[in-house]
């Protein structure tokens, strides 16, 4: 029986524990603590953030390499979301937060692998880094983790880096690993518009300067905007997700602002849709006699995986729990992840795994984000294995 056979159990009660005491943000205090008491005593160099809850561990191999020693990083992002869970599991969050994305399997999957690969630390060519980072949730903690070294914990640049991440619902059958080659989640931004006009009394229009009329036609305009100046074939995604103005029915405000999420697929689409935007928005105001303003804040850069890496996670897939296991999306995501960062700076993949509680249909299952999402523990050691060959594998090629 190999090592992860025998912790399972462990990890299962590891990711519970986790998933009962949730955390939001880039500070972590709790869930930090609980990760270092699981590495005590491995033979590990633990390195903790100062800017953020973060770990950095770094397992030095101690075979004898036949050339340059190799290093991988492995990352399993910590934080919750502020959400109130309605699960009803037994080991529910009751403190207002929840891990709704499953990061709690994350953390569980990676040390499952640190304590893996530490007792093959003697057959290792090279060394892993294993990267534990708060606030993926919106908080760019991988930015913070980037800044403060991990890149170079090893005292070299990793040759690859890999990550997965667990979806509660999804078209493959539960238990599925997933690969994409190239883009496989968004670039996320946020729009603020304000637009600034001239109040009145709402039975003399023509004596005021409306600003809610202009900001109805940039809204509706964003949607003829990407629709007419983007192809189909490399898309964007432009939602408004907060519009206000006013106080009062009879009442011509001064100020109408709205706040949107931008997704984009390319970097060249990115820079686009900020120059078509402020133009709809600049020319918009000015035909209603109107000033405005707009302030465009990236959030995550597009996650590009590297083909070489990808090839290679879904041929270690397919060779630990066979082909039937693996498939190959052909679209990405909307969604957006920090590990972009990462693979900004190191070739990797960043892999997906359908991690659909027992008993629920892949396909209706509430999804990653819900208040009502599940996630099946069966999964942890084979996410566990995932990591540790793939991170093996890398080190004797």
């Amino acid at each position: 029986m190999d090592l992860l056979a025998t912790i399972e159990a462990g990890l299962i009660a590891l990711r519970r524990d986790l998933h009962a005491n949730p955390e939001v943000g880039l500070h972590l205090p709790w869930t930090q603590s609980r990760l270092l008491a699981e590495l005590e005593g491995l033979p590990l160099e633990v390195r903790l953030g100062e800017k953020v809850s973060s770990i950095v561990a770094v397992l030095r191999g101690r075979a004898t390499p036949a050339r340059e020693p190799r290093v991988v990083l492995l990352r399993a992002d910590m934080d919750g979301l502020p959400l109130t869970e309605l699960t009803g599991l037994p080991y529910a969050s009751t403190n207002g937060a929840m891990h709704a994305c499953g990061h709690d399997l994350h953390m569980a999957m990676m040390v499952g692998a640190v304590k893996a690969l530490c007792a093959r630390a003697d057959e290792l060519t090279g060394d892993v880094v294993f990267m534990f980072q708060p606030g993926e949730e919106g908080m760019d903690g991988a930015s913070y983790m980037i800044a403060e070294g991990v890149l170079e914990a090893a005292g070299r640049r990793p040759d690859a880096a890999y990550a997965i991440h667990v979806w509660a619902a999804g078209q493959e059958p539960a238990g599925t690993f997933i690969t994409k080659l190239g883009p496989v989640m968004a670039a996320a931004e946020v729009a603020h518009v304000e637009i600034q006009g001239r109040g009145g009394h709402g039975s003399a229009p023509h004596d005021a300067a409306d600003p809610v009329p202009a900001m109805a036609e940039m809204i509706l305009g964003t949607q003829t905007m990407v629709g007419r100046q983007f192809s189909i074939f490399d898309p964007v995604v432009v939602t408004v997700g907060r519009a206000q103005a006013g106080t009062a029915a009879n009442i011509i405000p001064e100020h109408a602002e709205f706040d949107a999420t931008i997704r984009t697929f390319s970097e060249a689409n990115r820079l686009k849709i900020r120059e078509t935007l402020d133009r709809l928005v600049t020319g918009i105001a000015s035909a209603h006699g109107l000033t405005s303003s707009i302030e465009i804040v990236q959030s995550y850069p597009v996650t590009v995986n590297h083909d070489a890496e990808t090839e290679f996670v879904a041929s270690v897939a397919a060779d630990l729990f066979g082909a039937d296991r693996h498939v190959r999306w052909a679209d990405p995501l909307a969604g957006s992840e920090d590990f972009s960062r990462v693979l900004a700076e190191v070739p990797g993949s960043f892999i997906g795994l359908n991690a659909c509680a027992e008993g629920l249909d892949p396909g209706s299952a509430p999804a990653n984000h819900s208040a009502y999402a599940q996630f099946d523990d069966r999964w942890l050691a084979d996410g566990a294995r995932l990591l540790t060959e793939l991170a093996a594998r890398t080190l004797a090629s």
